[in-house]
């Protein structure tokens, strides 16, 4: 049986380069690997709203993984498929945690549309009021957020799938540490690149993780082995379930420890040489499964 490998990079400091794009060369390059055969696809913690921006020019034929693995969604339908959601009694209990550390937060809810509804507890700080007005004009999502800040939730909460928080780092940590003890949750505590005393705490199903998303996009894709590139430790669960871990230049000490092999910089299109060098010497050229019959 021919092999078959799913090509699977992260976004930030591993496809996008310094200006957080993907240049016109890995462009190009990724395309020719597409229309070669090359099952090539991301995971990336970003939504749909950032991600089809950035990566509109790519001719991708399988879905993407996003959000940290909570759901696949489809570039061609721009359809969410195979959710995952916060069980409503666990929002619940997430709730009342964020309100015993006086945390506000966000709240992203699937709609029938297939648009992302974010509501949001308690009042807004100047850094929420910049991220609201930043993506309130997205066709992927609407915000449900009123001046003051404290939406009207949700009637039901079956479809909750991220609880986002960005707050100043010292009462993140401390709202952290009970959300992490929670069962079945995938829970990521980051401090903002630009400003350490801002802290973001994101909240997802068990069930979201990217290295899980792979593992469905793999099945649904027909592949036979997974090569991932990354950078940075959260793509380290990545590299766990893939047969073949590519570090690029870039990446932290402990992911270029961890991978197979390291390639070059974010910066000098790395990625997309690496898988239409891979693309070409292997003549891989196999039908491509139609991710639009998945949903």
């Amino acid at each position: 049986m021919k092999e078959r490998t799913l090509f699977v990079t992260d976004l930030d400091g591993t496809l996008l380069n310094a200006d957080s794009k993907v240049s016109e060369n890995s462009v190009s390059m990724l395309n020719e690997a597409i229309d070669a055969g090359a099952l090539v696809s991301v995971a990336t913690a970003r939504t749909p709203a950032t991600v089809c921006s950035l990566l509109e020019d790519i001719r991708f034929r399988l879905p993407l993984v996003v959000m940290t693995g909570a759901a696949l969604w489809d570039p061609r339908t721009r359809r969410y498929i195979d959710t995952h959601f916060h069980n409503p009694q666990q929002v619940r209990r997430l709730l009342d945690i964020y309100r015993k550390h006086n945390l506000p937060t966000f709240i992203y809810t699937l709609g029938a549309d297939h648009r992302l509804h974010i509501y949001h507890t308690g009042p807004l700080s100047d850094a929420e009021r910049v991220f609201i007005d930043e993506r309130a004009h997205s066709p992927f999502k609407t915000f449900h957020v009123p001046e003051n800040g404290i939406s009207e939730l949700p009637a039901e909460l079956d479809n909750v799938m991220l609880l986002f928080a960005m707050q100043p780092a010292d009462r993140a940590a401390k709202a952290y540490e009970d959300i992490s003890s929670e069962k079945d949750i995938n829970t990521v505590f980051y401090h903002d690149i630009f400003d350490p005393s801002l802290a973001f705490i994101e909240a997802f199903p068990s069930e979201a993780t990217k290295a899980k998303g792979i593992a469905r996009l793999r099945s649904l894709s027909g592949a036979t082995r997974t090569t991932v590139f990354g950078d940075n430790r959260n793509d380290l669960p990545m590299f766990e379930v893939a047969d073949e871990s590519i570090a690029v230049g870039n990446a932290v000490e402990e992911v270029r420890r961890r991978a197979d092999r390291i390639i070059g910089l974010n910066t000098s299109d790395s990625v997309a040489r690496e898988i239409l060098s891979l693309t070409h010497d292997n003549d891989r050229t196999p039908s491509l499964p139609d991710s639009r019959n998945s949903d």
